[in-house]
C-alpha cells in the first residue's frame, strides 16, 4: 500500500474495472486525496469533481492526465498532478527501437524468415544518422529521445508550445518540422489543443518517404487519416504504441499493413519505470497528507492550506 504505514490514513480501493460512474462518485466523495485510474478506464468528470468538496489532490499515476477534467478541477480549486518523467527513459528506448525496426524492416524480415523466405535484398534499409528527426513536444520524453539521437548523428529539430533549448536540436514551427523531417516523433500531451493535431492536412505536409511515430496518446493522430495516408503512399510508414480506441479493433486496417509497427500501449512499461511510478505517487501523496505543496501540478492550483514545496 502506498500509505499503508500511516495509521491516520484510511485507504479505499475501487476494484470494479471499468468502474461505474455511481461507484466512482461514492468512492471520491469526502476523499482528501484521489489516485485516478492508471489505465484511464473511467474519466473523472465534473460530476465526480463536484462530489470532492474537500479534495486536496487528484494524483494521476501516469504522464498523460486526459482522464481528468483538469480545467473543471481548476475551477473547483482541486489540484491535479501527474507523474511527469517517471517513464521517460522507457518511452525513449521504445521510440528508438521502433524507428530502427522500421528503417531496417526488422519485424517484416523476421516474419518472412519464419515463413521460410530469405529476404536479404528486400531488407536493405536506411541509416538513422543520415536523417532529420522531428520531435513534437520536447518535454521529459522528447528530451530523452533527442539525447539518444545525438550519438547516431541525426539532425534533430523540434516543435514545442514554449521556447526551449536543447543541445544539438533546433526549435522550428510545426509546419517546418513536418516538411523537413524524415521521421516525426510525437511526444506531446493530449489536450484540447492537440486532439486530432495530426490530421489529413498535417500528414500531407510530410515527405512521401516519411515515418510517423506515436508513443504519446492515440487521439493526437486522426487514425482514419493516417490509414489513408499509409494506404495511398502519402507517407511511408508508422510506428504506433497508442490508438484512438484501445484495445485496437481486431478488424483495424493497421493490423494488416506491413509498413506499420504496432505495440499495445507498452512503451512506458518496464520494471524500472513501474518502480519509479510507485515512488513518485507515494511521495506526492505523502507530501499532501503532511501539509506540503505537491509536485507536478498540471492545472495551476495550489493544494488547500499547503506549505510551499
Amino acid at each position: 500500500m502506498l500509505v499503508g504505514d500511516r495509521p491516520d490514513v484510511k485507504t479505499v480501493l475501487l476494484q470494479e474495472q471499468p468502474p461505474a460512474p455511481e461507484a466512482v462518485l461514492a468512492v471520491v466523495a469526502g476523499a482528501d486525496v484521489v489516485i485516478s485510474d492508471k489505465r484511464h478506464l473511467h474519466r473523472i468528470d465534473r460530476a465526480a469533481l463536484e462530489a470532492m468538496a474537500g479534495c486536496r489532490l487528484i494524483q494521476v499515476p501516469a504522464v498523460g492526465f486526459d482522464a481528468v477534467d483538469h480545467r473543471a478541477a481548476a475551477e473547483l480549486r482541486i489540484p491535479v498532478a501527474n507523474a511527469a518523467g517517471y517513464n521517460k527513459e522507457a518511452v525513449a528506448d521504445w521510440t528508438l527501437m521502433a524507428v530502427l525496426t522500421l528503417l531496417r524492416r526488422a519485424a517484416w524480415g523476421d516474419r518472412r524468415l519464419r515463413e521460410g523466405a530469405w529476404p536479404k535484398w528486400e531488407m536493405g534499409g536506411r541509416e538513422l544518422g543520415s536523417m532529420t528527426v522531428g520531435i513534437i513536444g520536447l518535454g521529459n520524453v522528447g528530451s530523452s529521445v533527442a539525447a539518444r539521437l545525438r550519438p547516431f548523428g541525426a539532425r534533430v529539430i523540434f516543435n514545442d508550445v514554449v521556447p526551449r533549448a536543447s543541445e544539438g536540436a533546433e526549435q522550428v514551427s510545426l509546419e517546418e518540422l513536418l516538411r523537413a523531417s524524415d521521421i516525426v516523433c510525437i511526444h506531446c500531451v493530449l489536450d484540447r489543443d492537440t486532439r486530432g493535431l495530426m490530421d489529413a492536412g498535417k500528414l500531407a505536409l510530410m515527405k512521401p518517404t516519411g515515418i510517423l511515430v506515436n508513443a504519446a496518446r492515440g487521439p493526437i493522430v486522426d487514425e482514419a487519416a493516417l490509414i489513408e495516408a499509409l494506404r495511398s503512399g502519402r507517407i511511408a510508414g508508422a510506428a504506433l504504441d497508442v490508438f484512438e480506441i484501445e484495445p485496437l479493433a481486431e478488424d483495424s486496417p493497421l493490423r494488416s499493413m506491413e509498413n506499420v509497427f504496432l505495440s499495445p500501449h507498452v512503451a512506458g512499461i518496464t520494471a524500472e519505470s513501474e518502480a519509479a511510478l510507485l515512488e513518485v505517487v507515494r511521495e506526492n501523496v505523502g507530501r499532501v497528507l503532511d501539509g506540503l505543496e505537491p509536485f507536478n501540478v498540471v492545472n495551476g492550483v495550489r493544494a488547500k492550506n499547503a506549505q510551499p514545496a
